[in-house]
């Protein structure tokens, strides 16, 4: 089936962990074997291949580079012009990787069909993989005519909020409201008719962005606080609040996001148990407490600064997503209902809120 993952750090693992998403994973991995500096080094999970292998042929692809304070100990660069700029080289690199066929930027809906098309009916084995740029994390914006400039890059998403404290809004262990900048960037974000992805948001900033922006909002890779207690997962009120507005939920794939009381970087995906089956138990209570299917996707986040040491334990690569759908279909999913939740919901709100050309 033809996957639509809308949450991959490409760039990110391309410029900063130095990794070629041509090769097999295999060889990423050896090139990476005894390697210290990032905690999943070999333990990679994403590259061109396997995505293709897996048949997933589009995805909303980052641009990411936290802008952190003197006061703030989180990793990250130390001006907002610096995180601007690490932005830019990732850019350079899609580019790049559109000039060698790899890539293809979907920036309107008449380029996602043609992507979708292309992946639904059978895609060569050499077919690009198309993507949708969006920008984790606003703080890397040095302007608002930074975020119009990066619009007309094709940027079509942005989550102002990313981990702790933030420019525009906290985030991922963070509390508080948008910040007056924040607020203005929301505005803005309206004005351009950007998607909001609501991911990492603290909860008083959800609620005000929720109430400032009036377009399409989703939340590319996002869980079930009920499912796991933790402020990084929505509450079903948040839930609600987005399943009201039209959104669409993607269901990620590090497993403290998944399964309750993980310790990151001591509990291991066999002593936790975790597996895809944690993956299907949040898209499932998504979908009950929406009453159907249309509001529940896939934004696994592989690579997102965790490998296999933090992902379930029954996936060995980005293509084992081709296994999602026969578990779905034993929780009682209709095919019709699987194909909303792997590709459907998401393309049809692109479809929705993308420019028409």
């Amino acid at each position: 089936m033809f996957i639509f993952d809308a949450h991959l750090d490409l760039s990110m693992n391309a410029m900063e962990w130095n990794r070629d998403l041509r090769r097999p994973i295999s060889e990423i991995r050896a090139r990476e074997h005894g390697k210290t500096d990032k905690k999943d080094r070999a333990n990679n999970t994403v590259c061109f291949p396997e995505m293709r292998r897996g048949n997933v042929g589009v995805c909303v692809a980052t641009q990411i580079a936290r802008y952190v304070k003197l006061s703030n100990s989180r990793p990250g660069w130390h001006s907002p012009e610096i995180a601007w700029a690490m932005t830019q080289s990732q850019l350079a690199w899609y580019r790049a990787m559109e000039e060698q066929g790899e890539l293809r930027q979907i920036r309107n809906r008449t380029q996602l069909q043609t992507m979708v098309a292309l992946w639904k009916n059978g895609a060569p084995s050499n077919a690009p993989i198309g993507y949708v740029l969006s920008l984790e994390g606003a703080d890397s914006m040095i302007t608002l005519k930074h975020l119009e400039r990066s619009y007309a890059d094709g940027l079509r998403a942005c989550g102002p909020a990313h981990y702790g404290p933030g420019t525009y809004a906290p985030g991922t262990e963070a509390e508080g409201p948008l910040t007056p900048k924040g607020r203005e960037l929301v505005v803005e974000m309206d004005r351009l008719k950007m998607i909001l992805d609501a991911t990492h948001f603290a909860d008083e900033a959800f609620w005000n962005a929720l109430e400032l922006f009036h377009g399409p909002v989703w939340a590319s890779h996002q869980n079930c606080r009920k499912l796991v207690p933790s402020q990084r997962q929505f509450s079903d009120e948040q839930l609600k609040a987005l399943i009201a507005r039209g959104a669409v939920i993607g269901a990620a794939l590090d497993a403290w996001m998944m399964v309750p009381d993980w310790i990151r970087g001591k509990t291991t995906p066999q002593q936790a148990g975790v597996t895809l089956r944690h993956m299907v138990d949040h898209i499932d209570h998504v979908c009950q407490l929406a009453g159907n299917t249309l509001h529940s996707g896939v934004g696994t986040d592989l690579d997102g600064g965790f490998g296999l040491e933090q992902s379930p334990m029954d996936m060995d690569t980005i293509a084992d997503l081709k296994n999602v759908p026969a578990l779905l279909a034993e929780r009682g999913y209709k095919p019709q209902d699987i194909e909303n939740i792997m590709h459907g919901n998401f393309v049809r709100f692109l479809e929705q809120h993308l420019p028409a050309a």
